[in-house]
């Protein structure tokens, strides 16, 4: 089964950027460097987007169907990794929206308010709207990275095994754009 051009172009742009965000977030956490959140912050927004377009295509074009033979158990890992990197593509940027918006920082997009920030006028320190999903999105956020690092090298080891040991194509499937 051939794979639409839309859904190629929101895999690559989808990964790209979920491993670009994921490794820009664990920096910034481990070096405190803060000029980096308002681009990590909008650009997890424009992907949550991206994301929830990807998988309006994936419903209407369907599952694309394995290249070559496989074993069954090796079909249901590819699934469960398949439907964790999809949900992580949603999961993970909506805890950081939740995190930020619930939490008194709004939500922007490189400058434009979607949501706006609660700032107490005397302190300047962001006053939650709810703390309850703010905790929650912080939480989620910050306990999913293992779990995405994990699904992600398992999806490439996957491709790359896909490519060099079985010689299927299902890499110059993914990658090949018209």
């Amino acid at each position: 089964m051939a794979l639409s051009n839309i859904t190629k172009r929101l895999h690559i742009l989808i990964a790209i950027s979920m491993i670009c965000l994921v490794a820009v977030g664990i920096y910034m956490s481990n070096t405190e460097t803060f000029f980096l959140y308002p681009i990590h912050k909008s650009i997890g927004a424009i992907v949550f987007v991206f994301a929830l377009w990807r998988i309006v295509v994936r419903m209407k074009e369907g599952w694309p169907e394995p290249v070559g033979v496989a074993p069954k158990i090796q079909l249901i890992a590819a699934k469960v990794v398949h439907w964790g990197l999809i949900t992580m593509t949603v999961v993970y940027p909506l805890s950081g929206l939740m995190m930020s918006g619930a939490g008194g920082h709004g939500i922007y997009i490189f400058g434009l308010e979607i949501l706006a920030s609660n700032y107490d006028e005397v302190t300047g320190k962001a006053v939650a709207l709810n703390e309850t999903i703010a905790g929650i999105g912080h939480e989620t956020h910050e306990l999913l990275v293992p779990v995405i690092i994990v699904l992600i090298i398992v999806h490439v080891v996957g491709a790359l095994k896909h490519h060099f040991i079985d010689k299927d194509e299902t890499i110059t499937r993914m990658f090949s754009l018209k």
